[in-house]
């Protein structure tokens, strides 16, 4: 069963490559339980870009934890060959992991932590798998935005079967991305926005209204603080249209 994005309203484009709005996000689908033997899981569809997360319990933690009463979440990511125009290498075939899919699996594991209560978890740790299917754009947003839903159900299932007694999740949390493009801030870059932007951000915030992280660079010219605040603000909106498909897609994947 998905959940699927109802398109935003706003303002005309004013020439995004996609045709959306300025706030528009694009056609976003939560899918749970797509995989059938992981604890929770959820495919997510943001446009072109396709995510699959996975949430896999363990009844161990890593050797800093042992004996803590506190459990963990860490996160791994990774493309596949083709999931772009031009193949790639897998990563175990070069024998090490590049930076970025390094600092993308940092930032996943983070962003999850931030809204989650260790020490409900329990001496347990639940790794999240975030492999990319097909990419154009924002993948560590939607991997982040994804893999809350699979973290959810997991959890869920923990409760469930009387492994905790409460939930750990504190708060949802999701990603967006938001750009400067031609001068106007613009929500949700696909790839070929994303490579033509003169500033590009990745907000990862929570329902709640909590900042758990955010990259802004510009690429071309310095911004202004207003435009950090136009972005800001339209990250804000995705994320709430985004909270909201979490939630519908957790109760569909119970």
């Amino acid at each position: 069963m998905t959940d699927q994005a109802t398109p935003m309203s706003g303002h005309p484009s004013g020439g995004r490559p996609s045709g959306r709005a300025t706030n528009e996000l694009r056609s976003i689908t939560l899918e749970p339980g797509f995989s059938p033997y992981a604890e929770g899981s959820c495919l997510i569809k943001c446009g072109n870009t396709h995510v699959l997360c996975t949430a896999s319990v363990e009844e161990r933690v890593p050797p800093f934890l042992r004996n803590s009463g506190k459990g963990w979440v860490t996160a791994e990511y990774g493309m596949l060959p083709r999931s772009t125009h031009t193949r790639t290498d897998r990563e175990a075939a070069r024998g090490k992991q590049s930076g970025r899919t390094q600092e993308i699996q940092r930032l996943i594991g983070r962003s999850l932590r931030a809204v989650t209560d260790l020490t409900a978890l329990g001496e347990r740790q639940i790794k999240i798998d975030c492999d990319v299917l097909q990419a154009d754009g924002g993948t560590r947003t939607a991997s982040i935005t994804g893999s809350w839903v699979a973290l959810s159900i997991a959890c869920e299932k923990l409760l469930l079967t009387g492994s905790i007694t409460r939930s750990p999740l504190t708060d949802q949390v999701a990603a967006i991305s938001c750009g400067i493009l031609d001068g106007t801030p613009v929500l949700d870059l696909d790839y070929d926005e994303d490579s033509s932007a003169e500033t590009d951000a990745n907000f990862v915030l929570t329902a709640g209204g909590g900042i758990v992280e955010v990259q802004m660079t510009a690429e071309e010219t310095p911004f202004k603080r207003d435009d950090m605040n136009a972005m800001f603000d339209l990250a804000e909106q995705g994320v709430r249209a985004l909270a909201e498909m979490q939630i519908n897609a957790v109760k569909a994947g119970l």
